[in-house]
């Protein structure tokens, strides 16, 4: 009976043993598996990211044309514009200053 025994323990032992190679290499394969899936998102969120920012890049070359574009415009308006204001000035630039300097010159008192 006691060589039974033993054996019947020694079947046991080797059956453990082979349970825990078993469960080591589930373990590894398990390990090895979430790298690789995590490399694969990370490769996939760098590709993603590559592609809206190309996305951006192209969005941005459109509507800034347009931009280029009306703030040029503006700025010939804003060209004429002050180009009409300094004609005018030196248009009237005598009688407004000599309404200035007969404004400081001819006081007139009032009583308050």
């Amino acid at each position: 009976m006691s060589a039974q025994n033993s054996a019947g323990i020694q079947t046991l032992l080797d059956a453990e043993r082979e349970a825990s190679k078993i469960v080591q290499k589930a373990r590894e394969f398990r390990t090895k598996r979430v790298k690789e899936a995590r490399d694969e998102a990370k490769k996939e969120i760098a590709d993603y990211k590559a592609s809206k920012e190309d996305e951006f890049k192209k969005f941005e070359a459109e509507h800034s044309k347009g931009n280029e574009a009306a703030e040029q415009e503006a700025s010939k308006e804003a060209e004429k514009q002050i180009e009409v204001i300094k004609e005018a000035g030196k248009k009237n630039q005598d009688t407004v200053v000599k309404n200035l300097l007969q404004a400081v010159f001819d006081v007139k008192p009032v009583a308050a």
